[in-house]
């Protein structure tokens, strides 16, 4: 017996469709807040002759899957790397999550993998039991976690706290990962993600291991050649944490793990930070141009990413504090990057302009590609607007600012000059242009 038709059936008309391959078409798209899935309107409108429940009039706007952030390591005052392990500090740690993905649909972002910089070998299982899929009312998906270390080049480090930093050292060097990580971190259901240096001590020998229990292997922070990286992707090594950054800078004889971007055979996703401050305009330009098809973007936010933060010094760990200038965030009293401060959508507005291409094509660097980068357990059901896929998504301007975000199919979030009731119009606009 068919599978009765859900009767609340949203459709959305007059705008145009983002796919998956950087086009837009316009189209109607039907959405069930029941199912939390995308419908087909043939089977709901011709088949059973149903009327939609309510009409959404994207009043040309461009309606897109929602953004999927896999490095972020914190927003809205809140730092996922710091756990109190006093009684009732788990959940104070929750509670932070929630409240960042309460937040963060603003940004366009409907599904986010909490990043833990290197932090207290002791502290990591605890942590990563916390990070399993979590997903609120109103909010953004928690996919997982993404680990970034302790398994770094100390040369490569950045911001990571040196002292912290482990080889694999053990024998077998797995071993000082599931001492690290916890077998129930490494073997939990959802994202798992880990940047390591395949070139630290013991790690390379680690990857196909790590990749066969489902976690997303991606090379960063590293001092390694490309011989050592292609023999990291030939392992199964499948993502390039924040591409330019804490890494060498290219070289013509040995390009290093930026050479990847060269290799025909090889063809890694490389995660990138487009907020000017961490890599030149030209340089985006350059990668995405070499790789277009592998591109993903990530904000890399800290826990001072939020508007209405002002600038100046904050508080981060004893001994360390940042210095906010707008979107730029360095550890106080150097010049070191310290992650960023830019809104997800700002960074899909920089590719298109930097690269010169349409919004569309620069959203799906922030859609489809992070969802076939993390596996079948995402992309199945995340980062495209087809028939079967979760509902999430977001309503842009064409010029990349964000008017309405949708999770599971209904509006958690809808920007202050966009006018009430079931047209997405800017309040200011007139005579059908903004």
């Amino acid at each position: 017996m068919p599978a009765p038709v859900p009767t609340d059936i949203i459709r959305f008309t007059n705008g145009y469709i983002a796919l998956a391959d950087g086009t837009a078409v316009k189209a109607d798209l039907f959405v069930s807040p029941t199912l939390g899935k995308i419908v087909s309107g043939q089977e709901t409108f011709f088949s059973a002759r149903l009327q939609p429940a309510r009409t959404i009039d994207l009043d040309g706007g461009l309606l897109a899957p929602g953004l999927i952030d896999v490095q972020i390591n914190g927003a809205y005052g809140v730092d996922f790397s710091e756990l109190d392990i006093a009684p009732g500090g788990e959940d104070v740690y929750l509670a932070g999550l929630d409240k960042v993905a309460e937040r963060i649909v603003e940004t366009g972002t409907t599904s986010f993998v909490p990043t833990i910089i290197t932090q207290k070998e002791e502290l990591y299982a605890k942590l990563l039991r916390l990070l399993s899929p979590r997903s609120s009312p109103n909010a953004a998906h928690s996919l997982g976690y993404h680990a970034e270390g302790p398994f770094l080049h100390p040369e490569r480090r950045g911001a990571h706290n040196n002292a912290l930093l482990l080889t694999a050292s053990t024998m077998p060097p797995i071993e000082a990962f599931d001492k690290v990580y916890g077998a129930e971190g490494l073997d939990q259901p959802g994202v798992k993600m880990i940047t390591a240096a395949p070139d630290v001590e013991g790690v390379m020998a680690c990857v196909e291991n790590l990749t066969s229990r489902g976690v997303t292997f991606s090379i960063g922070h590293s001092d390694a050649d490309l011989e050592q990286a292609q023999q990291a992707v030939d392992r199964g090594a499948r993502m390039i944490t924040h591409l330019f950054n804490a890494m060498p800078p290219i070289h013509h004889r040995d390009p290093g793990v930026i050479g990847l971007l060269g290799d025909t055979t090889r063809r890694p996703y490389f995660g990138i930070i487009v907020d000017g401050l961490h890599s030149h305009p030209n340089t985006i330009r350059i990668a995405y141009g070499a790789a277009p098809d592998r591109c993903i973007l990530v904000t890399d936010a800290q826990w001072i990413m939020d508007p209405n933060l002002a600038d100046g010094v904050h508080h981060w760990r004893p001994g360390f504090a940042f210095r906010k200038e707008g979107l730029r965030v360095v550890i106080d009293g150097t010049n070191t990057l310290a992650g960023s401060a830019i809104p997800f959508a700002e960074c899909v507005q920089n590719l298109s302009k930097w690269a010169g291409i349409t919004l569309p094509q620069a959203l799906v660097c922030a859609t489809a590609h992070p969802a076939a980068m993390l596996g079948p357990h995402v992309a199945e059901h995340k980062g495209r607007l087809e028939e079967g896929f979760d509902a999430d998504m977001c309503v842009f301007d064409w010029d990349g600012r964000v008017r309405s975000t949708w999770v599971m199919g209904k509006e958690v979030f809808r920007a202050a000059d966009v006018c009430d009731g079931d047209i997405l119009r800017p309040r200011n606009q007139v005579n059908g242009k903004a």
